[in-house]
Formats: structure tokens, sequence, C-alpha cells
């Protein structure tokens, strides 16, 4: 008996379950860990699942001469709630940088899939085994969820798309959170192998202070 009563309790809470085909986000709400909250369903329409924001080439006339031009939930609603997002990556001709230097995503891996020039890539293990490759046009290349990796152009100009696992996968980049917030140059110098005049200059150029 107990064993019947435990099976149509498990069969109500499932039919009770809340299952959507899809939830577009309301950005004009909060955005929680979770996610955003739905859209109505009666709002929604073919062009909530569709986006064009990938087709035109970002903007690289900065400091590392790359431009990532994000499709997550905040750009595509349809995505919250997915697992899954994609950007465009673009790194300049000629300059000195043409890179994503070092940097993580908190909340996702992800695929980089190469579609104009070359791209130099690499990710680091926890172990500090560096994964390195030159990347030609129609390759890919995955970066585990959360390591240390980076991109670099090897060629005239390159063009790359790349996909997450989260609709909100975060970015972190190394340099810019040791050299441009406010922490102050004695406890960067503490905890890095820089020394005090490195780490001014880096402030200098990445805009941080202290």
């Amino acid at each position: 008996m107990f064993k019947l009563l435990f099976f149509f309790a498990v069969l109500i809470l499932s039919s009770n379950a809340s299952v959507q085909d899809f939830c577009v986000a309301d950005l004009k709400g909060p955005e929680s860990p979770a996610g955003y909250s739905c859209k109505a369903v009666t709002k929604v329409t073919v062009n909530d699942f569709m986006f064009s924001g990938l087709n035109a080439a970002g903007n690289t006339s900065n400091i590392i001469k790359a431009a990532v031009s994000p499709a997550f939930a905040a750009q595509f609603p349809s995505l919250n709630g997915l697992g899954l997002s994609a950007a465009r990556l673009d790194l300049a001709p000629g300059g000195v940088i043409r890179t994503v230097p070092f940097h993580t995503h908190p909340g996702a891996s992800e695929v980089l899939l190469v579609v104009q020039g070359s791209i130099t890539a690499a990710f680091v293990s926890s172990a500090n085994t560096v994964y390195l490759k030159t990347l030609k046009k129609g390759e890919l290349m995955v970066f585990p969820h959360g390591l240390l990796h980076f991109q670099v152009n090897a060629s005239y100009s390159s063009v790359a798309y790349v996909f997450f696992s989260s609709s909100n996968p975060g970015l972190q980049i190394t340099d810019f959170a040791l050299f441009a917030n406010d922490l102050s140059t004695k406890l960067v110098e503490a905890t890095t192998f820089l020394d005090e005049a490195q780490i001014k200059e880096l402030k200098g150029v990445l805009g941080g202070t202290g």
C-alpha cells in the first residue's frame, strides 16, 4: 500500500510540474541567477527567435584591436533559460596586440569556430598545462568551463564565431581585473610578481587607480 501511495504521489507531483517550450526573456524585469522572467506567450512572435546582430563586424578600434559582439539573453531574449548563446569575434589586421587576452567565462564552456583568417588559441588547465593551437578557417577549438584562455590573430584579418553553454556566460579579463580597478598598487604588488613601476604603468594604460 505504501509503495502504491508513493507512486501516485510522484505521479501527481510530476503532472503539476511546470513544463514550458521556451521562456523568452522579459528584459523589462530584473535578471536573477536563474535568468529573466518570461515574456507573456501571447506577446511572443517568430521574430523573438531570430537575431541579426552578428552580421556586421564589431568595432576593433580599441586597445586590444578586437571586438566581441554578443548574442546573449540580454541581446537575444529567446536564449533565456536554454543554456546556450553565441558571439562574433573580430580581430583587426596589423597593430601590436590583435588579441582577446587571457580571460575566463565563469558561467560556461566555449567553442570557437574560425570563419576567416587564422587564430592562435590556447587554454591553461588547473595543472598549468598549456593547450595551444593555430586554427584555420573551418576549424574549431573548445575551452572548458572556467579555464583561462586567449585568442590571437595569426593572419591579416580574422573572424570567428563562439558558442557558449550558457545564455549568460560572463566574462573576466585577467589584465583588467588586476589593473583597471581601484585596488592599491601596494596590494597588487604584494599579490603578483610585478614591481611598483610596472603596476603603475599598466594601471595608466588600462585606466586603473590606486
